[in-house]
């Protein structure tokens, strides 16, 4: 069962491009990249603001400096870990080892689960300092979209990590299969029993009965 287990026994075909963008899990990929900018994208934009008395400018987000700095590493460090895992996809069809393959999915599985929570987190943290955020700290209300924004694809962010594992699509090129040479093994080693007939009841001294 090893030799097709993770699809290993269809390594090697050529990569399609075309089948790859259309694939769920790498769909999935993407928009965990777009929202990854996203998020980091509009608090480094518009994440700082200032009084009208002030030169310096703090975190919009109820002036919380780590607020902000939590939602710029999560994005940074996302979108390089959807680069990264985007490549792998790429590149898994061509991993022949089963111990490869293996280790590749049970780290996208747990890298997965680890950006959920990740996101999960700066949510929460995300939203409940901009419901602490006071009015007069940002009187023009300057931001305002751009803080909610990070605030709602930090949301969405926690479904698009959720793991799915890629040989289960069974468009993928990659998909499980059961091997030949597994199911010949399994054939062989299973014995038919004799029929009823084959045994000599003579000389067994066995007496069929008659019902």
């Amino acid at each position: 069962m090893d030799g097709g287990a993770f699809g290993a026994g269809k390594a090697g075909g050529a990569f399609d491009p075309q089948a790859f963008i259309r694939q769920p899990h790498t769909l999935l990929r993407l928009l965990s990249w777009v929202f990854s900018i996203v998020v980091f994208g509009s608090i480094v934009n518009e994440g700082y603001v200032n009084r009208l008395d002030e030169t310096q400018e703090h975190c919009i987000f109820n002036r919380n400096r780590n607020a902000c700095n939590y939602g710029i590493t999560v994005g940074v460090l996302a979108f390089l870990s959807c680069l990264l895992y985007l490549a792998l996809d790429a590149y898994f069809p061509q991993i022949s080892s089963v111990k490869d393959r293996k280790k590749a999915v049970l780290s996208d599985i747990g890298v997965s689960a680890f950006w959920a929570f990740l996101w999960f987190v700066g949510f929460c943290f995300l939203t409940n300092q901009w419901q602490a955020s006071k009015e007069e700290d940002n009187p023009m209300n300057e931001g305002g979209d751009a803080a909610r924004a990070a605030i709602t694809f930090s949301f969405f962010s926690i479904f698009t990590w959720d793991y799915m594992d890629p040989s289960q699509d069974s468009g993928m090129p990659y998909a499980p299969y059961t091997n030949e040479e597994d199911a010949t093994d399994a054939v062989g080693t299973y014995q038919q029993p004799p029929p009823a007939d084959a045994f000599d009841t003579e000389t067994q001294g066995y007496q069929t009965q008659n019902y």
